[in-house]
């Protein structure tokens, strides 16, 4: 059973116009979209990253000096814009992980019926063409015809390869992926501590192409977000871990070439977000909790904020508890400057402007160097190191990449600036299908990237 939503008939007439002169015409027979978590710009424009295949289809094709992202501009969300052309608000995946009132369970948006709009997996399935997916975020249970879904268990003593191996669709893939492509995969092999398992993840991905030639892949390459939150933006892993995606990438390039699609393959890379090198951590829940907001026990909370990322999303137990919600702002307002200067206050209308979680009362966006924390208790401002993301999205270096190469797309093009969902209206426009839901076209990335 696929979701349907009310069509939205400005977007479907604006869309059509832009393909190729005649609404759903085809472009290109097969779509590959890989996402690298914590993709850059200057992965493929700084010759300093080892990147070669990836600055080869950027200086051939289309490419993006920026992408602008979600708020949060964490992996989840992200990846769902890619996915629907809509904003969280629209599509229900607000963060990584959902507020949970009585705390985090450790529980992520991984099941795909979460998603509340119709999906590009949706619209293939719905023009009768084949779909393939390997680790792309929210596609537990999702409409695949070959799926190796990112799921994990909250069960600290049941290991990373289960719970996917259990979650492939159909029956069996994981076990022929294994037989075929991988070898038999133990929890290491696909543990984001090692390089390894983006390699992993491209052999299965390059398997399903070859074997199966899907109409659309999505693939979601995951160590490079590891190493920068550890490292910063500049680590030598952070490095290494680029050079192992862009491995990864070439491995989806010669798979193409061997299916013998090449002339009818488009590709594109892009990501979730950028990142942002920390100093200082700040816990506004501490401050909630020391005016007597949030108590110990479980459930003892009038307000609280859910942190995700760098950002922190304001709840109300009640929400017409409108004399909480004045404390909150009377205790920030009343913040040391020294600690009113690491953050903004995002309201709600703002929030509803951005597409953000429209649950939350506002949000925190801290300034680049600071991150939120969830703590309680303890010392309201820390030291931080890494790097992270989450930013509220309106500066370059949490900004994304674009690459389209390929079939369909034009060459040696440059788009200043486009948004995450750009995207699925882009892929709708090469494969000839549409979306019902409210994705909204932007003209000018259409025609920068069709030919």
């Amino acid at each position: 059973m696929y979701r349907l939503t009310i069509k939205h008939l400005l977007s479907f007439i604006c869309l059509s116009l832009f393909i190729s002169g005649q609404a759903f015409s085809q472009l290109a027979k097969h779509v590959i979209i890989i996402s690298i978590d914590g993709f850059r710009p200057e992965f493929y424009q700084d010759n300093s990253w080892a990147a070669p295949n990836l600055r080869q289809m950027a200086m051939s094709g289309v490419q993006a000096n920026g992408v602008r992202g979600v708020f949060p501009s964490v992996t989840y969300p992200s990846h769902t814009t890619i996915l629907t052309g809509v904003m969280p608000a629209q599509h229900g995946i607000y963060y990584n992980a959902p507020f949970e009132p009585d705390g985090p369970t450790g529980r992520w948006y991984w099941e795909e019926n979460l998603i509340k709009t119709e999906t590009l997996w949706d619209a293939v399935h719905k023009a009768g063409l084949k779909s393939a997916s390997v680790f792309w975020p929210v596609s537990a249970g999702a409409p695949v015809d070959y799926n190796i879904p990112e799921v994990w268990s909250i069960d600290k003593t049941v290991d990373r390869v289960s719970p996917i191996r259990k979650g492939a669709f159909p029956k069996g893939l994981f076990e022929e992926i294994e037989q075929n492509a991988t070898g038999k995969l133990q929890e290491k092999d696909l543990n984001s501590d090692y390089m390894i398992a983006d390699e992993n993840g491209s052999r299965m991905a390059a398997y399903l192409i070859e074997t199966y030639k899907p109409n659309l892949l999505t693939f979601h390459i995951f160590t490079v977000d590891h190493a920068a939150h550890v490292e910063g933006r500049e680590g030598e892993h952070v490095r290494k871990a680029v050079a192992t995606a862009d491995r990864a990438v070439g491995n989806i390039l010669e798979a193409i070439e061997k299916a013998g699609i090449r002339e009818s393959t488009a590709v594109i890379v892009t990501g979730d977000h950028g990142f942002v090198d920390i100093n200082q951590s700040f816990s506004p829940n501490i401050a909630l909790a020391r005016n007597g907001l949030i108590g110990i026990g479980k459930g003892e909370w009038k307000t609280k904020f859910h942190t995700s990322g760098a950002a922190a999303f304001l709840y109300l137990k009640d929400k017409k508890d409108i004399k909480t919600f004045n404390k909150v702002k009377k205790i920030l307002s009343e913040l040391p400057e020294s600690q009113k200067k690491l953050f903004r206050v995002v309201e709600r209308a703002e929030l509803a402007k951005i597409g953000a979680d429209p649950n939350a009362e506002l949000a925190l966006a801290p300034v680049p160097g600071v991150t939120m924390s969830a703590a309680t208790d303890g010392e309201i401002l820390k030291a931080a190191k890494g790097g992270t993301h989450g930013y509220f999205p309106d500066f370059k270096e949490i900004q994304t990449g674009f690459i389209g190469y390929g079939s369909g797309f034009k060459t040696k093009t440059t788009l200043s600036l486009m948004g995450l969902e750009d995207i699925a209206p882009i892929v709708c426009q090469l494969l000839g299908v549409s979306l019902n839901s409210a994705a909204t076209s932007n003209p000018t990335v259409l025609r920068a990237v069709a030919k």
